[in-house]
């Protein structure tokens, strides 16, 4: 008869050894220190079955191999358990294509899992789950070290209540159990400071111990007679197991679940909590993924040694199954998880495979949290914090990671019992495991010309599988566990996102998002383009953002969540030099962009003048239905341009940070854009030019917006005694030749109506000016013709569903001006008088007073001649001086609606 005496943290060891980030301490994200650190220190050397299948086979092992097999078997019965190996190694396999997938697409430095998933998701994705990767690592270390102790107590541990015995000295309680797990841990550390070779070069030497035992225990199944086993639960509870040896009334008994309490914890088990512990066997699978940086041939030996690592440690689960059901009771399974020992031929092999797997997982965890804190550190994404993770002695060893990662081991066997903390550890792991298959599958659906794996056993399908299972797999395990660390990914995402700069490594969001748009752009039919949902798509000419900022972030209101670009046209022929200056601009444009904090595209030409440059910019800007229908240009005057950036704190480089995200800074901006023209310089655009520009415009069916003064304009969000934003639906310069209700006049409340719209606008009220004549006017006079027309217009505005306050303005006194032959100037484009054209001005400027933010005039179209544009600008000039930011606008496209 033997006994066995169960311990229950013992007997709760359900984790797996981690996937320790074994590779090179220094890696460069374009592949370029692969092969070493310093000159020969780190060679790579290892093989694929040295390098790979014997890490991944001890990760996966563990002690689970020797401790959870009854556990399982006992409860679930050995067709339910194969339904739970089969379901695990399923979820595992569809993680393992993915990992394969990736590492044959390019050299995998060191960092593990963490340099996978930051290099493919971007620093915010694999900081986060780095670091959660790292934590887990940290808590396997600890739940190792102190399962180790607790083996060893268990066996030549010292215990009062029982008979005296020479084998069971040492002394036990919290003060000696820490001390031991500290000079393990010690041990661990030592290791791991002379390097990760000692560990690599002793793996194999374990991983024939194991091997040996699981020989040992395949043996005795065959081997050992049937035996009665006394097992004794403390006090005096005891139970007695039977091992029947192979026999066919013992497997019918152990097909079917039997679920009952478990013994270390007390709760009743049923099939997700067992299959959670199954599972738990099943991880580990990075294990040689995380070498890549000492393989000889990663691309290689990752796929062929984690497949073979699977398939071996698959067939020995499905073994071990089978044969503890066939020759072990019930009572044996579920009251002894440790039942291998008391039946083995010979049982201090059973603890051999123990102490060896404990102390294997003890030092794998420590290498590999130490490899993925410095590949951490290096990166930079937690600043300082990590600072002293940097440091490598002379071979390359990361010695201040080492000595971190084991500080907060210590800390952790401060708990002294791991039972609650363990379950995160998994739960951490299936993180990082479903980051891969979601890294994976944002290859795959970004269909990036460069991801040409040389694995190909995998398809979107089964990423998106593997990141449903894994997901799957945390709730089961522990739900609270597996909340709180989506909320911790999501927090540590926030974080690293706001602090960190931009990085080198590509963002896979950018090609994902490449692929949507142009998918969408192409679904995108200007031929289904509806009056209802048109809004503005916006071109603006910027000859020198120093004097147009304003303007630049005034248009971004204006664009009603539409198409905004900034247009900008170089001045010479491509011809004379020797390449396109035009494309070194660009940064410095997006920068200004980014700065300004508008939402716009920039599109740079280079034409032999400003007027080509505007027509390419119009044919070809854009994209599908998505190309702009208006185009905006500051005003033709000779005011005195103010340089903003002489002015805001943004462009201040004491004030602005010294990196920029994209290497364009504060000071680079005010370098590499010219000061502000003085008013004495000639202009590289003739007049004639200027008004042929707006004539081209009108020519390709787009609505032209002349912008003047808007240096002048003072944000909404300031404080300032402007409330309203006036619309002028008339053409002021030919009242009697327009009407209120044409396609321009309704464009110009369209326009004022979306900068209403506006979140910082929206205390704005609009405001209407209608000028009437008392006398004229369709044969209404007096005080009747003005009621009549405003209430004409209030029922449009109803119609339009804009809210706005109507103003009648009585237009004789102005209109006198105009001279006897007023019809014929309309008509004939004859000069407008200057008196007409002053008092015009005068009376938009008197109605609106100091209360207007902006105001709205309807724009004429320009003469066809071109002798007459000179005199065309200057009647503009004229009507809009001091008057404030202004909008002259003349709209071609019909964009009001009033049917659903």
């Amino acid at each position: 008869m033997m006994t066995s005496e169960s311990s229950p943290l013992l007997h709760y060891r359900l984790f797996s050894v981690s996937d320790g980030a074994l590779g090179p301490p220094d890696s460069s994200p374009c592949g370029t220190d692969a092969v070493a650190v310093g000159t020969g220190t780190n060679p790579r050397k290892l093989s694929t079955f040295f390098g790979v299948v014997v890490p991944t086979v001890l990760s996966m092992f563990s002690i689970v191999v020797f401790m959870r097999i009854g556990f399982v078997v006992g409860h679930a019965g050995l067709l339910q358990s194969l339904v739970m190996l089969f379901v695990a190694y399923a979820i595992i396999w569809l993680t393992v294509l993915s990992v394969c997938a990736i590492s044959t697409n390019g050299a995998v430095q060191g960092g593990g899992a963490y340099f996978m998933i930051s290099r493919t998701l971007g620093p915010e994705f694999g900081g986060s789950i780095g670091l959660m990767f790292y934590l887990a690592n940290v808590f396997a270390c600890g739940v190792y070290v102190l399962g180790l102790v607790e083996a060893v107590l268990d066996v030549f541990g010292r215990d009062p209540s029982g008979p005296t015995d020479s084998l069971r000295s040492l002394p036990q309680g919290y003060g000696y159990n820490f001390l031991y797990a500290s000079i393990i841990l010690l041990l661990c550390m030592a290791i791991c400071l002379v390097g990760a070779s000692i560990y690599s070069q002793a793996s194999f030497f374990i991983f024939l111990l194991v091997f040996v035992v699981l020989l040992t225990i395949l043996i005795s199944f065959l081997a050992v007679r049937p035996l009665t086993v006394t097992i004794r639960h403390g006090g005096n509870v005891t139970f007695t197991g039977v091992y029947t040896g192979i026999n066919s009334s013992t497997l019918h008994d152990n097909l079917q679940a039997d679920y009952s309490l478990d013994y270390t914890t007390g709760n009743l088990m049923n099939f997700a909590t067992v299959f959670a512990v199954m599972f738990n066997g099943c991880t580990g699978i990075m294990a040689g993924c995380n070498l890549s940086g000492e393989l000889k041939q990663p691309s290689r030996s990752i796929p062929i040694g984690t497949i073979i690592a699977v398939i071996i440690t698959f067939f020995v689960y499905l073994i071990l199954f089978i044969f503890t059901a066939l020759t072990c009771d019930r009572t044996l399974l579920r009251e002894d998880y440790g039942f291998f020992r008391p039946i083995n031929i010979w049982p201090p092999f059973v603890l051999i495979g123990v102490y060896a797997t404990s102390l294997s997982a003890s030092m794998s965890t420590l290498i590999g949290a130490s490899r993925i804190l410095h590949a951490l550190a290096k990166d930079d994404l937690f600043g300082v914090l990590l600072a002293p993770a940097k440091l490598v002695s002379k071979g390359g060893n990361p010695w201040g990671a080492v000595i971190y990662t084991w500080a907060l081991v210590q800390l952790v066997l401060l708990a002294g019992k791991l039972n609650t903390i363990a379950g995160i550890v998994t739960v951490f792991y299936l993180i990082a495991y479903a980051a891969i298959d979601l890294a994976c599958l944002a290859l795959e659906w970004a269909s990036a010309p460069n991801f040409r794996p040389t694995f190909r056993l995998f398809s979107w399908h089964t990423c998106l599988l593997g990141i449903l299972s894994c997901l799957v797999m945390m709730f089961l395990i522990n739900p609270a566990y597996a909340s709180g660390s989506i909320v911790l990914l999501l927090l540590l995402l926030g974080s690293i996102h706001f602090r960190s700069s931009s990085s080198s490594w590509g963002y896979i969001s950018q090609a994902l998002i490449f692929h949507q748009v142009r998918k969408y752009l192409l679904l995108l039919d200007v031929r289904k383009d509806h009056v209802k949902f048109w809004r503005p798509q916006i071109l603006l000419m910027v000859s020198n953002p120093r004097t147009s900022c304003q303007l630049i972030k005034f248009v971004n209101d204006l664009k009603k969540g539409g198409l905004y670009i900034l247009g900008h046209v170089e001045t010479g022929d491509l011809d004379t030099l020797p390449s396109d200056p035009v494309q070194t601009h660009y940064s410095f444009w997006l920068s200004l962009v980014d700065k300004l904090n508008v939402k716009a595209f920039v599109d740079l030409t280079l034409c032999p003048s400003v007027r080509q440059g505007a027509q390419h910019l119009l044919r070809i800007t854009g994209l599908g239905g998505m190309k702009p229908n208006t185009l905006v240009l500051g005003f033709y005057d000779d005011a005195s341009p103010d340089d903003y950036f002489l002015q805001d704190q943004l462009f201040s480089p004491s004030l602005s940070p010294k990196d920029d995200a994209f290497g364009v800074d504060a000071t680079s901006l005010q370098a590499h854009f010219p000061p502000a023209r003085d008013p004495e310089t000639p202009r590289l655009l003739p007049a004639n030019d200027y008004v042929a520009m707006i004539c081209d415009a009108l020519k390709m069916h787009k609505n032209i917006v002349l912008a003047r003064n808007f240096p002048l304009l003072v944000r909404p969000e300031a404080s300032s005694p402007a409330m309203y934003i006036d619309v002028w639906p008339l053409d002021l310069l030919r009242p009697q030749a327009s009407a209120y209700v044409d396609v321009c006049s309704l464009f110009l409340l369209q326009m004022a109506c979306i900068l209403n719209m506006a979140a910082s606008w929206r205390r704005f009220q609009l405001r209407v000016f209608l000028c009437v004549e008392s006398r004229g006017g369709g044969g209404s006079d007096g005080a009747s013709g003005w009621i009549a027309a405003e209430a004409k217009f209030r029922e449009l505005l109803s119609k339009l569903r804009i809210r706005a306050l109507i103003r009648v303005v009585a237009w004789d006194r102005v209109a006198a001006l105009r001279g006897p032959n007023a019809e014929g100037q309309a008509l004939n484009r004859e000069p407008i008088s200057c008196e007409y054209l002053k008092a015009a001005n005068r009376a938009v400027e008197e109605e609106g007073g100091a209360e207007t933010g902006v105001r709205f005039l309807y724009l004429p179209r320009p003469p066809a001649d071109p002798a007459l544009h000179q005199r065309y600008l200057e009647e503009l000039d004229t009507l809009t001086g001091g008057l404030g930011p202004t909008l002259l606008i003349h709209g071609l496209t019909p964009v009001t609606c009033t049917e659903l």
